[in-house]
């Protein structure tokens, strides 16, 4: 009885109940008038025809007429009293059969349900919870956030406005809380004081919004942003966020950087103190259908092959690991080693013309298409941008308008001699479209596309793409490397950089026997000993001491397994 009290209670706190409510009563005052109606129009035509009823005979005629009873047992007999029983019977098949169920369920029924939904939908998460992220969003990005986050150990809260999603959210195992983004009580509900970070993914004027709110709630915690435009940034930090991000600008300089160049074959990926990891396609390299240990890179330079990505999959190299021109490999070394890296793989060569003076073209002129455009022009490379429409802010003489799947459009562009191919669209679709038919054009080509969605990455490597790299795992890798600085670094699509210590079940074992490749498929790229001393590359004879940290590079899968058998220092927001 409580329960139904409090359903009620809640039923009728609603605005729309009470004007629900006045409808129905309307409805059915204009029904019981039509059978007043009906039951005295019986008597005059019954009087009519000679026969007198009781008014309780007139009600009961009408209402066994007008739901389709009809017992037959009282009856008219001229043409005037069959008229009027085809109009009742009429009436009533609309009435009662039609418009009574639709209208009961539209507005009473249904209206109850979303209460009910609402009773049951969570508006707060337990007082005691602390260390927590909240996720203002339900997009597929914010999901693929939260997803990776638990993967560390890390508690995500997806705040979101309407009772459906949340209560759709919390059917596939979400910790999703039903909230108006900008209620201060709302976030008073989901524990902010004690939140490790909230994170706003919405457009620029509903995260302005939900920063200043926020704020007005606690003035610590760290707020982190996406911005979608220039002019947004300094709002949203002056209404209170702790970091501002432009992802598809990330993205597009991140895919810029990876475009082949003949003055630096590799592109640096991540820092750290003096551990430089790169990328460098073997594409059109003197590498190209050598093993590893036929190469001697690493007794050339220093530098070490930790890990290979072969359309979309990462793999450690074994010494008899064969190099092909589809391959990116991943390097760690110093600064210097990186360098001594390019100048053994030596220029880079596209059909008759120099790797830097053949255009790249770029498919696709939005946000992440000119992120693109001003870190090549930035590196002085050369490129067009194929767009259907004309985009301001582009120079002409850059600028292809045009359909990219127009095989006339393309060749203008410079697609038979581009060294690279950057497909840029926001719809993921179009980019596997476009992967297939530009490796159709030219089979030799260099393509790097952008995905919206992770689960989009392997299908466009299917297609032909060299390297994918998606706005989901952008904005994941941000969020992540703020959280734990230092503990977790993500490199790239699912490749991590992380931290451990060494613990007693590594102490005193070789790098060689210790297991770590061989089980767990990571490898370690630098070991700092106890007197703060960094060893790159570290020799396979060097022994481990309780307390050193390792610095290991693997995917997502790899250090899973990495914790699993020598376990894990802390999560991630501790």
């Amino acid at each position: 009885m409580k329960f139904i009290s409090s359903q009620i209670a809640l039923f009728m706190q609603q605005r729309s109940t009470r004007r629900n409510i006045e409808f129905l009563l309307r409805f059915f005052a204009m029904l019981l008038g039509l059978i007043v109606l009906y039951s005295i129009l019986f008597h005059f035509i019954m009087q009519y025809e000679g026969r007198s009823y009781t008014w309780v005979t007139g009600v009961y005629w009408t209402l066994t007429v007008m739901s389709t009873l009809g017992f037959g047992d009282i009856t008219f007999t001229s043409d005037l009293g069959r008229i009027f029983s085809i109009v009742v019977l009429m009436s009533g098949v609309f009435l009662l059969l039609v418009m009574l169920p639709f209208t009961f369920i539209q507005f009473f029924y249904a209206p109850w349900l979303e209460a009910q939904k609402k009773g049951h939908t969570p508006r707060s998460i337990p007082q005691e919870a602390k260390g927590h992220i909240i996720v203002v969003n339900a997009s597929p990005i914010a999901l693929n956030l939260v997803d990776d986050l638990k993967n560390y150990g890390a508690r995500c809260v997806l705040l979101c406005h309407d009772s459906p999603t949340t209560l759709e959210l919390l059917d596939q195992g979400y910790d999703a809380v039903v909230g108006e983004h900008d209620h201060s009580e709302v976030y008073r509900n989901l524990r902010l004081p004690q939140a490790a970070m909230l994170v706003a993914l919405d457009n620029d004027m509903r995260n302005t919004s939900i920063v200043f709110t926020a704020r007005d709630v606690d003035a610590q915690v760290p707020i982190v942003v996406g911005a979608q435009s220039d002019d947004a940034i300094d709002i949203l930090l002056l209404a209170g966020s702790t970091h501002v991000y432009q992802f598809h600008k990330l993205l597009g300089e991140a895919l810029a950087r990876r475009v082949l160049n003949a003055r630096a074959r590799s592109s640096v990926i991540s820092r750290y103190n003096k551990l430089v990891v790169a990328e460098a396609p073997v594409m059109r390299t003197p590498l190209v259908g050598k093993s590893l240990r036929e190469c001697g890179l690493r007794k050339a330079t220093g530098a070490n092959v930790v890990g290979l990505w072969e359309r979309g999959k990462f793999v450690l190299p074994a010494p008899d690991t064969v190099f092909t021109d589809t391959m990116v490999m991943v390097i760690a070394g110093t600064r210097r080693q990186i360098t001594a890296v390019d100048l053994l793989l030596g220029p880079c060569a596209s059909g008759t013309e120099d790797a830097n003076d053949a255009p790249v073209v770029i498919l696709g002129c939005g946000r992440v298409g000119q992120a693109a455009a001003r870190q090549l022009a930035a590196s002085k490379r050369e490129y067009r941008i194929v767009d259907k429409k004309f985009k301001s802010g582009v120079a002409r003489n850059h600028l292809i308008v045009g359909d990219a799947a127009d095989l006339g459009v393309l060749e203008q562009a410079g697609i038979r001699t581009a060294p690279s191919v950057l497909i840029t669209t926001h719809d993921d679709d179009t980019n596997i479209y476009l992967t297939l038919y530009c490796r159709r054009l030219r089979p030799d080509i260099q393509i790097i596309s952008r995905a919206t969605l992770d689960r989009n990455v392997n299908i466009l490597h299917a297609a032909g793409a060299d390297l994918v790299l998606s706005l989901a795992s952008m904005v994941t890798n941000s969020i992540i490397n703020l959280l734990s600085p230092g503990k977790v670094l993500m490199v790239n699509e699912g490749l991590n950089i992380f931290r451990s210590t060494v613990g007693k079940s590594l102490a005193g074992k070789a790098l060689m026997g210790s297991g770590i490749r061989s089980g767990t498929h990571c490898s370690v790229l630098a070991l700092r000993d106890a007197s703060g001393t960094m060893h790159i590359n570290p020799d396979p004879d060097q022994v481990f001491e309780e307390g050193d940290e390792m610095y290991l590079i693997g995917d997502s899968q790899a250090e899973k397994a990495f914790y699993e058998t020598f376990g894990r220092d802390a999560d991630l927001t501790e």
